[in-house]
């Protein structure tokens, strides 16, 4: 990636400027064919992006400008920097309701919104929603803070998997798929919610809806692996050790 000047780093119109130099159209095409929405894409890796980031540093307000300028990679890396303490529901709001590509909705979820005091209620929130995105968020939310929050206790994720339940039948794959990824991040915490998702998933085998059936049948596949099992019951003998 080319170097960022120290001078460009709190300059959204230079970041700008910066990014459009290091877009790579050919990377359009494949973006389109993972049904990501490549209308405002520059054409920009993750890596890239990540590596951006670092330089930058955490900048809530610069994040804010990012969003604004609606250029998809602009948008994740507005992710990536912004300050979970520093964003508000209002904002959580407003960004949710911009979503045009599970890709965006993935990276916000995953690298800020479940850090901020607001994961939990807005995951439950969004669950319900109409729009398939904000949807999505809402089970997105709750499979990134199954994996980044180590110390949340059990009692969200009964939470969590009582709605995973009610709302199983919802067959619009992007919505499924992030159903499915809850249910299976949720499963793999500890022996307890591995217990607690497996009942879930074999219920939901039994539905008449097809999504249900979907989901079940997937997340099934990876909580009864010999080997997510032992890494299961590992992890349960290492917190017992510490």
């Amino acid at each position: 990636m080319k170097s960022v000047h120290s001078s460009m780093l709190n300059n959204s119109v230079a970041i700008i400027a910066h990014m459009q130099s290091v877009a790579n159209k050919d990377r359009l095409a494949g973006a389109k064919y993972f049904g990501i929405n490549n209308q405002t894409a520059l054409g920009i890796s993750l890596p890239v992006l990540r590596a951006l980031a670092k330089s930058i540093g955490k900048h809530h307000v610069l994040a804010l400008e990012l969003w604004k300028t609606n250029i998809h990679e602009a948008r994740i890396l507005a992710s990536m920097i912004d300050v979970p303490a520093e964003v508000t529901a209002e904002q959580i709001n407003e960004w949710t309701a911009d979503f045009q590509s599970w890709d965006v909705c993935d990276q916000v979820c995953s690298n800020l919104f479940d850090k901020t005091p607001f994961a939990v209620d807005k995951a439950i929130e969004f669950s319900s929603a109409k729009a398939a995105y904000v949807k999505r968020a809402g089970f997105v939310l709750m499979a990134a803070y199954a994996v980044h929050n180590k110390k949340a206790a059990d009692d969200i994720f009964i939470r969590f998997l009582d709605v995973i339940i009610h709302e199983e039948d919802d067959n619009r794959n992007f919505v499924k798929k992030a159903i499915n990824w809850a249910l299976r991040q949720i499963g793999k915490r500890n022996i307890y919610l591995h217990t607690k998702a497996i009942q879930v998933a074999n219920n939901m085998k039994n539905m008449q809806s097809p999504a249900a059936r979907w989901i079940a049948a997937d997340a099934l596949r990876e909580l009864q692996n010999e080997k997510i099992i032992a890494k299961i019951k590992a992890k349960a003998i290492s917190k017992h050790l510490v």
